[in-house]
Order: structure tokens, then C-alpha cells, then sequence
């Protein structure tokens, strides 16, 4: 099945109750069901150990799966392996290079594993592409860390694959280069490649994902447009400054946690599914405090991320 005989509908990666449990008896993955739709720019969130690796190495070939199916860009990893890793790029955690290779050899060794044809390789193309075309005949082992991270970035590409997964792609990279990173990362995706990502760095998620998956001890716990998750977000905080100071704040049902940021200042924290804030702000001027600031501070992905991981551990 080529790109153009794909239908328009199927999705590019589909995962139908992948298992995976290793030697002992530790089960990494629990019959995960998953949809990645293609040209999605997707989110794939959980704490370490939560199976995220795993679950990126069987769609590249690299574990294999104790039970379930699993396809990419249509391909049955099992029955087409060859043409599923074909249609996928991966970005690894770590930076794996013979030291003795040139960024420019790298690619173009890369690109003869694929069955690339000399005359349809793009080496200098990516090169240029991630900033190191001035570096194209430099040993990788004189490469900075940032460097080596682009070069990843641009092997992963060599064979144009329609589905991209970045693991961590800019762990241990400077705020600048980060930038440059996802500059790059929107315009692959503006052309039509379908984007995973997973990141410690939820706020670039918030801002980068259409969609985000959360994995907990090898479950799916949290599957949703980026909008609808934010709006799972139980706990939200206002920020009260009163006019004198108090020794405490009235108990509130409803109120979860109140922070003294400072004299006369509190952070009071939330749920918004028994409380409101202008009921809390009302119970506090009943109470006799009068108020002369109030800040409100909207929950984010952390703040979902935490709820849902917390109410998901066994």
C-alpha cells in the first residue's frame, strides 16, 4: 500500500490491545488501543517507566509485542515489517553515532539501508536543512550535543518517511536550539508528515500537539484534542490579596490546599467541579476578609498531566 492508496480516513499508526510483558513477568504494556490520524501533530505523554519506549520500539521493529496488532501507515508490522519501516522515522533518546563517520557519510549509509537511489538522496538537502551542511565532512565525534541531536533528526528523514516519532528530541538542548528544532519540526509538518512526540516539557506539548495520548503503567489513561484535556483539569487556583493580614483562611468544602505566598497574599487551590470562584471569593468576604486583589490562574497540561497520572497509579 503505497501513500497515495491509503485512504484518506485511516488513521497513520493503529495499535488494537498491543501487550507487551518481559521475561519474569513485568508487563510494560496492557492491551493498549491507540489512533494516531494522519498529519496529526500528536502528543505521547506519561512518567518514565510508563511503556512510552516500549510502545515506540515495537512500532520500530526493534521489540516485539506479545499480543495485539499493530500498523503503520497501514502495514501490519507483522505481516509487511518491511514496508512498515519504511513508512516511519524515529528519533531516539540518545545520541548514537560511530564517531568515525561524517554527518555527510552518516546520511548517505542511511539512506542505502532504506534502498534509497543515489540519484533521489537528499544528504545535503537535510544537512542544510538542520545547520549542519558547514559540518557535512566533520567526524560526528567533533559534533556538539545539539549537533549530534539535528543529525538524528535529519538520519531519521532520509527515506522521506510520512510518519515522524520524536523521542525526546530536544532533551538536554538550549532554549535557542530548541526553537530551531521545532521551527524545523512545523515545517515537516506543515507538508503533510504526521508528527509523534514525547517530551518531559509539557508546556512545548501544550503548545505544539492538535492531540495528546497519556500512558500510565503501560494503560492509555487520557486520549483527546489538546482543548478537551486542558478541560479535564480539576484543580484551579486564585490568587487573593487582602486587605489586612489573617493567621489562617476559613474552611472552605471544596478547597483543597491554601499557600501563604505571603503577608497578607494566598494562593488558594480548587475544585472547580464543587466550587466555583466567585462562590469561593464569596465565602471569604462572608467570612469578613475584605479582598483588594484577585488573580485567577488557568489549568494547564502539567496540572492534567498530574491529576490523571495520580488517579491512575494502581
Amino acid at each position: 500500500m503505497s501513500e497515495t492508496s491509503l485512504p484518506p480516513d485511516a488513521p497513520a499508526i493503529r495499535l488494537d490491545s498491543v501487550e507487551k510483558v518481559y521475561a519474569g513477568g513485568r508487563r510494560a504494556l496492557d492491551r493498549i488501543s491507540l489512533e494516531v490520524p494522519r498529519g496529526a501533530m500528536f502528543g505521547l505523554l506519561g512518567p518514565n517507566g510508563a511503556g512510552k519506549s516500549t510502545l515506540i520500539n515495537i512500532l520500530a521493529g526493534l521489540v516485539t509485542k506479545t499480543s495485539g496488532t499493530a500498523e503503520v501507515w497501514g502495514f501490519d508490522i507483522d505481516r509487511h515489517p518491511r514496508n512498515a519501516k519504511a513508512s516511519l522515522g524515529v528519533v531516539p533518546q540518545e545520541l548514537l553515532f560511530d564517531a568515525f563517520f561524517t554527518p555527510f557519510e552518516t546520511l548517505e549509509l542511511q539512506a542505502g539501508l532504506y534502498g534509497v537511489p543515489k540519484a533521489r538522496r537528499r544528504t545535503m538537502e537535510l544537512l542544510r536543512a538542520v545547520h549542519l551542511d558547514a559540518h557535512a565532512h566533520a567526524y560526528a565525534r567533533t559534533l556538539s550535543g545539539g549537533m549530534k541531536r539535528r543529525l538524528l533528526i535529519a538520519k531519521a528523514m532520509v527515506h522521506a518517511p510520512p510518519v515522524l516519532i520524536l523521542d525526546e528530541p530536544t532533551a538536554g538542548v538550549d532554549i535557542e536550539l530548541r526553537q530551531m528544532l521545532w521551527a524545523w519540526v512545523r515545517e515537516l509538518h506543515a507538508e503533510g508528515t504526521t508528527i509523534v512526540l514525547t517530551t518531559h516539557y509539557l508546556e512545548e506539548a501544550e503548545e505544539l500537539c492538535e492531540r495528546i495520548a497519556i500512558v500510565n503503567h503501560g494503560r492509555i489513561v487520557a486520549n483527546a484534542p489538546t482543548r478537551e484535556l486542558l478541560g479535564l483539569a480539576r484543580e484551579k487556583r486564585v490568587d487573593v490579596t487582602l486587605e489586612a493580614d489573617a493567621p489562617a483562611l476559613p474552611e472552605i468544602p471544596g478547597v483543597s490546599r491554601v499557600e501563604r505566598l505571603a503577608e497578607r497574599h494566598f494562593a488558594i487551590h480548587y475544585d472547580k467541579g464543587r466550587l466555583s470562584a466567585g462562590a469561593l471569593l464569596g465565602q471569604l468576604s462572608a467570612a469578613g476578609l475584605a479582598i483588594v486583589d484577585v488573580t485567577t490562574r488557568e489549568a494547564d497540561l502539567e496540572d492534567v498531566f498530574l491529576d490523571l497520572t495520580r488517579r491512575s497509579a494502581p
